[in-house]
């Protein structure tokens, strides 16, 4: 009788700390998919900005229709990226595809501003000069977000690698978060507004 109450104990036992680990994984993933939100949030203010640079610059750049499609295309490639990962930030793939449509994104917005240089009556537009504020602040907003993101994923990452967490991790599903990160070394620095 002894015996069966101590191995009843002991199973007792086991099976909290089992489930204090889970429960501590699940408010891990919670924390980093909370975090991703604040970056979709962000994202999709962008987003939203970009037709209306896209349809402001279009009057004064006739010439460059060819970059004003680019941009479009890449946006909505990061829109759709944006979407895809926001309903799982879990899923390392979805979250790759989005850091590299935002890549693609920040790329051909760069080549949009490089050549509205050439155009004074552009870079006079009062309404082109509030977008660009608007977006170069909505960067920084970015840029935190992705930290506080990485942030949440770090912490979850090592929870979930370390003993004896791995082993609950590994038999409950708690896959490996992506970092969101900026692929090439040109895309690090919030895009550059200057009018």
């Amino acid at each position: 009788m002894v015996a069966l109450l101590v191995v009843v104990g002991v199973f007792v036992v086991f099976a909290l700390f089992v489930v204090s680990i889970y429960n501590k994984l699940v408010t891990l993933r919670n924390r980093f998919k909370n975090a991703f939100s604040q970056i979709d949030v962000q994202l999709t203010r962008r987003h939203d900005l970009i037709p209306n640079l896209v349809e402001t610059a279009k009057g004064y750049m006739k010439h460059e229709k060819g970059t004003l499609q680019a941009v479009i295309e890449a946006r909505n490639q990061a829109v759709a990226a944006t979407k895809a990962a926001a309903a799982h930030p879990e899923d390392a793939e979805a979250v790759k595809k989005l850091m590299g449509a935002e890549a693609s994104l920040t790329g051909t917005l760069g080549r949009l501003f490089a050549l509205s240089e050439n155009y004074p009556d552009l870079k006079a537009n009062q309404t082109m000069s509030q977008l660009m504020e608007e977006l170069s602040s909505t960067e920084n907003k970015v840029a935190f977000s992705r930290q506080a993101y990485n942030d949440s994923v770090m912490v979850y990452n090592t929870e979930r690698e370390v003993f004896p967490a791995n082993v609950v991790a590994g038999s409950f599903g708690f896959n490996e978060a992506q970092l969101f990160e900026v692929e090439a070394p040109e895309h690090r620095e919030a895009v550059k507004v200057s009018f």
